[in-house]
């Protein structure tokens, strides 16, 4: 509603009353809730993932992780990171369990499952989500699933599992929204902070346990992932070993030398007398090792073949 202008020469009466008037629409027009009277569906916006303007550090977070929407709204979720994620509602009875670890060579983990309308009980998948064009996977930025029916409806990530989890709160048509985009958005600004604020802080903890011989193979604390070698360059001699350790909660990683593989899963050459060409970790899960004996001078490049396209390479220079 647009008030007059007042007239210069006003009674007091009408400046009260039009003062009076502007007092009693001013909580409408800053109220937090996004109480409407108008019943047309609403399309809400979640950040799939987080990241610093270098890549180096990665949000495991759906962000806002829960959303309280009406039935007939609409959620459009929005790749925010280089990182691979899903959006994935599992069927009824499916655990998440039987989804772990990630397989990426299973079509149902990296391609779209589901229609558009989400049925409450079946399985629905977005499809592997990334803001990059060069992460291995088809570029998925956007997805979006209609919500007819109430309820509340946990999803994941497939890639990063129980770390990685979202509630979609579907209400009764006509409620009250106890928060508007704007709102969420602030939210998600916040945790976005707090967790490039953690994984700082996390990568000068693993410069503390990096030395010569031991390689912190990205790290995490099951929401801030580190995608770096730390040490990323390291200076040994001939027969000496370096240990690739990932000490994080949730992100899984490789130490590949050479070419990488078709299939990064499966371990390839010999740790143990490695000279050069190629050698593969396999999946390296949280809290595993790999080490590698170096038999013979030279300078060696490495990369993990999951999160190289963020800059997670390394090097070992041999010398005799």
């Amino acid at each position: 509603m647009t008030l007059p202008a007042e007239p210069h020469h006003a009674p007091r009466l009408l400046r009260l009353l039009i003062a009076f008037t502007a007092a009693l629409l001013l909580p409408v027009a800053v109220s937090g809730a996004a109480a409407t009277d108008d019943d047309s569906p609403t399309t809400w916006t979640v950040q799939v993932g987080s990241e610093s303007s270098s890549q180096a550090i990665q949000g495991m977070a759906f962000l806002p992780a829960n959303i309280y929407i009406n039935a007939g709204d609409k959620v459009t979720w929005e790749a925010n990171s280089a990182e691979i994620h899903t959006v994935t509602f599992l069927a009824k009875g499916q655990s998440l369990r039987s989804t772990q670890p990630f397989n990426p060579s299973l079509p149902q983990n990296i391609f779209q499952r589901g229609g558009k309308s989400y049925d409450g009980h079946s399985y629905y998948n977005s499809g592997v989500m990334t803001n990059v064009s060069d992460s291995g996977f088809k570029q998925v930025e956007k997805y979006t699933l209609a919500f007819p029916h109430r309820g509340n409806f946990t999803y994941y990530c497939l890639v990063h599992g129980a770390a990685m989890k979202g509630v979609v709160h579907v209400r009764a048509a006509g409620t009250d929204y106890p928060y508007s985009q704007s709102q969420y958005d602030r939210q998600a600004e916040k945790q976005e902070r707090a967790i490039l604020r953690d994984g700082r802080q996390a990568w000068e903890e693993a410069r503390d346990q990096a030395d010569e011989h031991t390689v912190i193979a990205g790290t995490d604390n099951g929401t801030s992932m580190v995608m770096r070698f730390v040490r990323q360059k390291v200076e040994i001699r001939v027969g000496e070993k370096v240990t690739f350790v990932n000490n994080g909660m949730g992100a899984p990683h490789t130490v590949t030398f050479g070419k990488e593989p078709a299939n990064l899963f499966v371990p390839r050459g010999n740790p143990a007398k490695f000279a050069g060409g190629d050698l593969n970790s396999g999946i390296m899960p949280p809290h595993s090792k790999f080490t590698v004996t170096f038999t013979k001078a030279g300078e060696f490049d490495y990369i993990c073949g999951l999160h190289d396209f963020m800059g997670m390479v390394g090097t070992v220079e041999v010398r005799r």
